[in-house]
């Protein structure tokens, strides 16, 4: 009888969790992952030492796992009387508010642990990441530009890959951090069109909110325009040459396509929009960039 209860405790414990990645989406890490690993490329100037990447690999999930759980438990009560996200697994039922608390805080700890395994300034730092990343949660509550905090809690993985591999900081990779904030604001903004009537009624802020939505997306134009000029500063800063110009031409025309795959009248093709290319535009990013860097290395032997 002991040994079966504690298997269903076990198979129980496994659902819960199985339900909680679900519901974190942790595989859309690969948003800001692969900007992390170019970031840590352009730092090695090559390919880093396999432990470094894997311990920013699991640096970059455990954060983000951190932060999208932590947000769920945050919006809660939120979800709870949006149609559209009602039936998140908290406000569902699904999950438990202190069974997600838990996974929070085991997410963390395993960030800072991580973070202890690159060097002592991604230590040191790390509560302070997690600070940020936390800290977006409750931004839509006070100001119309949460989006641009969710930017900065993503693109901050650059510069944190950066220092993983140097242990310091060189202004260079700020540039591709700033792109990444921009290019994460931007689609934000785009996704909180879907809720501009439910955010105005809760009194919650968001650009959608109060610019209206063709507002909004003049916004995320403008800021993925700003991506894409920042995008070639850094490919300046780092001397990449015409490859690394044709990843910033991939890019824009990727997001090109996403911006016209939508429209202020017909949101239907988000989902498309906003998981799968912006996923493909951070890998394609991160392959051309990569590439780039090996074939200056080899120019240069």
């Amino acid at each position: 009888m002991v040994t079966s209860g504690r298997y269903t405790g076990s198979m129980a414990l496994l659902r819960s969790v199985g339900h909680t990645l679900e519901m974190i989406k942790w595989e859309h890490s690969v948003f800001a992952l692969p900007f992390a690993l170019t970031a840590a490329v352009l730092a090695a100037d090559g390919w880093p030492h396999p432990m470094q990447i894997v311990w920013i690999i699991v640096c970059m999930v455990t954060a983000r796992s951190a932060a999208m759980a932590f947000n769920r438990w945050a919006d809660s009560t939120l979800d709870a009387a949006n149609p559209r996200t009602s039936m998140r697994a908290i406000p569902a039922g699904t999950l438990s508010r202190n069974f997600v608390g838990g996974f929070v805080l085991v997410s963390a700890l395993l960030f800072v642990l991580a973070a202890s395994r690159l060097n002592m300034l991604t230590l040191l730092l790390s509560p302070v990441a997690l600070g940020v990343v936390l800290l977006y949660s409750y931004t839509k509550r006070f100001t119309r530009w949460s989006h641009v905090f969710l930017g900065v809690a993503l693109g901050i993985a650059p510069a944190a890959a950066w220092i993983a591999i140097r242990g310091s900081l060189d202004p260079r990779i700020l540039t591709l951090a700033a792109a990444v904030l921009f290019w994460v604001g931007g689609f934000d903004v785009f996704y909180s069109c879907q809720d501009a009537e439910h955010d105005r009624a809760s009194g919650l802020y968001s650009v959608p909110a109060t610019l209206g939505i063709p507002g909004a997306f003049w916004v995320a134009r403008i800021m993925h325009c700003v991506m894409l000029l920042l995008l070639v500063c850094m490919v300046q800063l780092f001397g990449l040459g015409l490859v690394g110009l044709a990843a910033v031409a991939l890019v824009a025309m990727l997001l090109l396509y996403e911006h016209s795959i939508i429209s202020p009248r017909d949101l239907s093709r988000m989902n498309a929009a906003f998981f799968t290319l912006n996923g493909v535009i951070s890998i394609v990013f991160f392959v051309v960039i990569a590439s780039a860097v090996w074939v200056g290395r080899h120019h240069s032997a």
